[in-house]
């Protein structure tokens, strides 16, 4: 019997085909050119993908990141819930809609969808590449202005996925309300920057100041333990990288890493991780050096020694971003992994 097609693939091998008949370099330089515009300043009024080339070029160079990433922060989140899943999604700002390819990865039946976004040549490609996806078939989309115009039906699941970042101030305030007010669950996804961690903490402090829960990362609703300037919570997804990728970035190796910031809310209550790793753990001879996030809003490093026996198997195998401890592997009456 024939294996099923992951959705990554069945999304690799969609993306591949938009650049047919697009010389490579073409494609490059148009991903060069768009990098550019997207790290400056964007009004919310200027869509940067003009056009089907555009949406074409960059589609391929930056839907499969964002499709891990926004894959990553929704499997985290699921881990929280493992009970829920949505009835219905919006992704804001959806563009090509990677972020509704994520989250079929995530919960893979179907549901009603509809993506909005203010780029129509963005839409239209996003419609044809969900033409290849069975779940996606029924997905609608949407031209909408995304700031203070933004007006999003009631669902249970909204994500925001790389967006935040081409808003004013206001407008970023005025999309998170949103999102507060229409769904059940809110997921936000910005770039793994310390400017793309500080927009998705303003978005955190918002969610909760709406009665929100914090499901994940963090392993709890109150204030972020992380001194602002000092440091930045982000995560990494492992992503393929594509020839154009290859192309524009001039390196040789089959992958790159995503580096992202995240945060998943609910309006019902939810147990969050006991802690979550937040740096890569360190794996030195009979022991692992975990960076954990705690329940008591405090940053703590933790040291896992094969004394701990199952729990130093478990953090061996401990990835960033993983809820820690895991629930099979806690340590034995009286032991601790405090340093």
């Amino acid at each position: 019997m024939t294996a099923p097609v992951s959705p990554a693939e069945t999304l690799r091998v969609a993306l591949a085909g938009l650049l047919d008949g697009l010389p490579t370099k073409a494609a490059a330089q148009a991903v060069e050119r768009l990098i550019v515009n997207y790290r400056g300043t964007t009004p919310t009024d200027a869509p940067i993908l003009r056009d089907r080339a555009d949406v074409a070029a960059y589609a391929a160079y930056r839907m499969p990141a964002t499709f891990e990433a926004v894959r990553a922060a929704l499997d985290a989140f699921a881990d929280v819930v493992p009970e829920w899943t949505p009835g219905g999604h919006v992704d804001v700002g959806g563009g090509t809609g990677a972020a509704t390819w994520a989250v079929n990865a995530t919960w893979p039946e179907e549901r009603p969808v509809t993506v909005l976004d203010w780029a129509e040549p963005a839409l239209a490609l996003g419609r044809e590449l969900a033409s290849r996806n069975p779940l996606l078939k029924s997905a609608e989309w949407h031209r909408s202005r995304i700031g203070a115009a933004l007006t999003i039906e009631s669902t249970d699941l909204v994500t925001v996925s790389y967006v935040l970042g081409e808003l004013t101030e206001q407008a970023r305030t005025e999309v998170v309300d949103a999102a507060a007010t229409a769904a059940q669950a809110v997921v936000i996804i910005e770039p793994g920057t310390p400017d793309g961690y500080t927009r998705v903490i303003e978005a955190r402090d918002r969610l909760v100041g709406a009665g929100f829960h914090i499901a994940a990362p963090c392993p709890h609703s109150a204030a972020c333990p992380i001194v602002p300037g000092k440091d930045w919570c982000h995560f990494s997804a492992r992503v393929s990288r594509s020839s154009l990728h290859r192309q524009v970035k001039g390196g040789s190796l089959a992958y790159e890493d995503e580096k992202f910031s995240y945060v998943a809310a609910t309006r019902f209550p939810v147990t969050p991780a006991a802690s979550r790793v937040v740096r890569r753990p360190q794996i030195r001879k009979g022991q692992v050096l975990l960076d954990l996030c705690e329940t008591e809003e405090q940053l703590r490093r933790s040291t896992v020694t094969k004394r701990h026996g199952l729990l130093y198997k478990a953090a061996r195998d401990a990835d960033w971003g993983d809820a820690w401890p895991p629930p099979s592997s806690a340590p034995d009456e009286g032991e601790s992994s405090d340093t």
